[in-house]
């Protein structure tokens, strides 16, 4: 186990057309995982993620799964490659959390894939009937923002959602609501404020129907102590006992990610090498504006780990 070493996994919005299709045409151990995951759900997601169209890739009970089966069949493929590179500690954004509970060996593929699947359906359920969306806020601190939103208290229609990297904040909820927010940002020195092109509010109370709906699947699960060390996104801090990383995933649901602090938290452990894997470079950009000391590399391509192979292997 390195403990200089982290991996890192992406979250919904990081799907595209085609991702992990260039693994599956090198790597048997790739082409098996898609193969595995559409005989588990009993449909080809696989053909979604392949083909499109983009539109029902990106529906919230497609996306999730698409990811979460991309990112494992990239994470095998290097598994194989380079057996020996153990991770002393693993995070994910928002879903990204579900593979790095994989990869820490706290939870199979199965069970994964079942709770993803529910989690994506639940959450599509919760967008439909509460309409919500969701803003970026550039320019502003998380510390700005949570007071915006205390200032503003409007309890039933904005919340923060996501505390990505410095001077980028997500707000979430109802239309009112982010309406209300982008304006009162502005006037107190927002750059900009964008909206997001997502299902709905996640990460706020409106998905609270959700959170209710996935929590008995989640104090279910055959979760168990792993092999690496997790960060989760609600504390944004390493968590220990498994009944608070049961509660973790719960409260997720609708509260915000800490991803700035928990990586925070990881360089300050001692980590000087992270390594994003799965579709995009989301997290490797985020890295960047966090100013983390070492270096990131990302694994989204075939291209990408081939480079990065010789260093590793001399590891």
């Amino acid at each position: 186990m390195d403990s200089t070493l982290a991996f890192i996994f992406p979250g919904q919005g990081a799907q595209v057309v085609g991702m992990g299709k260039d693994f599956v045409k090198s790597y048997s151990v790739a082409k098996e995982t898609f193969e595995e995951a559409d005989d588990l759900l009993k449909r080809s997601l696989s053909r979604v993620i392949f083909e499109g169209p983009d539109d029902e890739l990106k529906r919230t009970d497609q996306s999730q799964l698409a990811i979460f089966v991309t990112s494992v069949a990239i994470l095998r493929v290097l598994n194989k490659l380079i057996p020996d590179l153990k991770p002393g500690v693993c995070a994910g954004l928002s879903l990204g959390e579900y593979t790095a509970l994989y990869q820490a060996e706290m939870l199979d593929f199965h069970s994964c894939l079942n709770l993803i699947e529910r989690r994506g359906h639940f959450m599509s359920e919760a967008c439909d009937t509460l309409h919500g969306t969701m803003a970026v806020v550039m320019g502003m601190s998380a510390e700005d923002v949570e007071q915006l939103i205390r200032d503003l208290a409007m309890p039933h229609d904005l919340w923060a959602a996501n505390f990505n990297c410095p001077g980028q904040v997500v707000i979430s909820g109802t239309l009112r609501g982010i309406e209300v927010g982008k304006e009162e940002a502005l006037k107190r020195g927002a750059k900009r404020v964008l909206p997001l092109q997502v299902h709905g509010a996640f990460h706020s109370g409106l998905m609270e129907s959700a959170k209710q709906k996935l929590a008995p699947f989640i104090l279910e699960a055959p979760l168990q102590q792993g092999i690496s060390q997790i960060v989760m996104n609600v504390p944004g801090d390493f968590v220990t006992d498994i009944n608070q990383v049961r509660q973790s995933l719960i409260d997720q649901v609708t509260h915000p990610v800490r991803w700035e602090q928990g990586i925070k938290a990881i360089s300050q452990a001692g980590v000087t090498t992270f390594v994003e894997i799965g579709p995009g470079k989301t997290l490797s950009g985020m890295n960047k504006r966090i100013g983390i000391p070492g270096k990131t590399v990302n694994l989204g391509k075939v291209d990408d780990l081939e480079q990065e192979m010789k260093t590793w292997s001399r590891c």
